[in-house]
């Protein structure tokens, strides 16, 4: 029997489709916001995980060796487990290995990877972030390797000096001038002189307290201390006088004759001034200074340096 009047059960109906749609747009907009704000933040690509976890999180190092064999071991010889560096492993693993629920160091700035190295590494190297290598923006993966290396002791991406060759080549020619410091040769490293994670000024002595005290670690003989000091070494240092790298001199000596090199301190007028007798009338030019003043380092037994 046909009925005029409204469709209730139909107006019913369109009424439930209607909430229906409502909800679904809803849901769709609380799962895409995340999304559109890291695009909106990040150029689209998803935050690094968070360092913070929840203890449920970590899978351990022997699930990441299922996958991860030869890599999960080599930080593990010290007691290091894989998570420590790259965080809870859990969304990585649900996720098929999802590599944007994992930290990958290699792809972290040099402040999120400095921030997971320095959590163990931070009492040997408490001033890196100061240094000359961080400021350039260089992390620990700039020459390091975390799951080993070249260099077994320390993890060193390239073995030295060819590691520290690839940013500092404008030095590598001066280890190939007739005098200079075994380098090249493996009996010198670069790390023996440089600290590369100190704070430092200038040229990351490896000594803190004094550049001499560095050249004295292997020159002992002239470090002194002495009764008699020669000033310019005192307050100017070793490299007043020596290219510490190479030179075309011999002794690694920054002025090719011996005597140029004292008069650029000890004047020609005022040597003629304060000598007694003919020992300073300017000598032959084949007479070098420390044919007399042997102890040009310091003497203990003649103010002048005599031998």
């Amino acid at each position: 029997m046909h009925r005029d009047g409204p469709d209730v059960d139909g107006a019913a109906r369109k009424g439930l489709r209607v909430q229906v749609c409502l909800i679904l747009l809803l849901g769709a907009g609380l799962v895409c916001a995340p999304a559109l704000a890291a695009q909106a933040s990040g150029g689209g690509q998803a935050a690094m995980p968070s360092m913070n976890a929840e203890p449920g999180d970590y899978v351990g190092s022997a699930i990441c060796t299922t996958c991860h064999d030869q890599s999960a071991r080599q930080h593990g010889k010290l007691g290091v487990g894989c998570e420590t560096c790259h965080g809870a492993g859990k969304a990585h693993v649900q996720g098929s290995g999802d590599k944007a629920q994992i930290f990958n160091p290699a792809n972290g700035t040099a402040k999120e990877v400095d921030a997971r190295c320095l959590k163990c590494h931070v009492g040997e190297h408490a001033g890196y972030d100061r240094s000359p290598h961080a400021k350039a923006n260089l992390s620990c993966v700039s020459c390091h390797s975390i799951h080993g290396g070249s260099d077994p002791e320390h993890s060193l991406n390239a073995p030295q000096p060819a590691l520290c060759f690839q940013c500092h080549s404008a030095v590598q020619p001066q280890f190939s001038l007739p005098s200079h410091h075994k380098v090249n040769e493996g009996v010198v490293k670069c790390t023996g002189c440089h600290d590369p994670h100190a704070a430092m000024p200038g040229q990351m002595s490896r000594n803190m307290a004094s550049q001499n005290a560095t050249c004295a670690k292997c020159h002992k003989d002239q470090a002194g201390p002495f009764a008699y000091e020669h000033a310019v070494v005192k307050v100017e240092g070793c490299t007043s006088c020596h290219s510490p790298h190479g030179s075309q001199n011999a002794r690694l000596l920054n002025v090719s004759n011996v005597n140029k090199m004292c008069l650029q301190c000890h004047s020609a007028a005022n040597l003629a001034a304060s000598a007694s007798g003919p020992a300073h009338s300017q000598m032959s030019k084949d007479v070098a200074c420390t044919s007399c003043h042997t102890k040009i380092h310091g003497s203990n037994a003649d103010r002048n340096l005599l031998k």
